[in-house]
């Protein structure tokens, strides 16, 4: 049919997936106040809970010939930190027949819908890959099921809280199939057996990357588990904004371009373990 007997409609809006690193209940999204704006340049804390309590018998019980009392054993909390994120999306066309408030809205949309794939491939590359310990054996990738009990096993040793797995979102379905994952009724979140919340990320598809920044290859992925998760998040940029709406136009093109951003900074606790899984059998 021709082009000119169609008729104009409103686009077609999509849904951020529900179980991303912004979407999921295992985050806790806290929205940077304006007096509190520093926040977003990247945070440091002192770590807490990550020090492991210990048993512990009374010598004077214990009646062994030069039974001597154990040494109760101290550790000092560590220094954390994490580091800024900034998301962005823009908007490119013509100047003829585009407005500034198109260009606008399509940033806008396009950051709404695509700003979570953008943190988790950006907590991927700055915080995952770059701290985590691998378990990944000699012998070579685990099957995802023996994999997720290596990572759960890693962190309860280390941190006696609930943790978070990341997993790809191309290997989400495979957890579920293996009763790995479930659905929690009462809150929506994805839950391992152990209790360990789920994020399932199409950032984590993207990047698939490991510790060192280590490719999967093909038929492998990276999972990884962290202690809980605080996200922080800044308030919207559009560049321009409309009080400068006629800079978004290039005078040498005629091309008007918008930005949208806004930056984020995902900070995790204590342990970060990594394995490489087979995700084709």
């Amino acid at each position: 049919m021709p082009a000119g007997l169609r008729t104009n409609v409103e686009a077609i809006r999509g849904t951020p997936l529900p179980h991303g690193i912004l979407g999921s209940t295992c985050t806790d999204i806290v929205d940077v106040a304006e007096d509190r704006i520093h926040e977003l340049n990247g945070v440091d804390w002192l770590a807490l809970g990550c020090c492991p309590a210990r048993d512990w018998s009374d010598p004077c019980e214990d009646d062994s010939p030069g039974a001597t009392p154990p040494e109760k054993e101290f550790c000092r909390p560590e220094a954390e930190h994490a580091r800024p994120i900034t998301v962005y999306a823009g908007a490119e066309c013509s100047a003829l027949g585009f407005t500034y408030e198109e260009a606008r809205e399509q940033a806008l949309a396009s950051l709404a819908l695509g700003e979570q794939h953008a943190v988790e491939a950006g907590f991927m590359r700055t915080r995952l890959s770059m701290d985590a310990e691998d378990l990944t054996p000699a012998e070579g990738p685990l099957s995802i099921a023996q994999g997720v009990a290596a990572l759960e096993g890693c962190l309860a040793e280390s941190y006696g809280g609930v943790g978070v797995l990341h997993v790809p979102a191309g290997v989400a379905a495979l957890l579920g199939c293996c009763n790995v994952l479930r659905e929690d009724p009462a809150t929506g979140s994805l839950r391992t057996l152990a209790g360990n919340c789920a994020v399932v990320g199409a950032g984590y598809s993207y990047l698939n990357m490991g510790p060192g920044a280590q490719p999967a290859e093909p038929g492998t992925a990276w999972l990884y588990i962290t202690g809980p998760l605080v996200i922080r998040r800044g308030p919207i940029d559009v560049v321009p904004d409309r009080s400068r709406a006629a800079a978004s136009v290039n005078p040498r093109n005629n091309d008007r371009k918008v930005l949208a951003e806004r930056t984020y900074v995902v900070s995790t606790t204590c342990k970060v373990c990594a394995v490489k899984v087979r995700v084709c059998e």
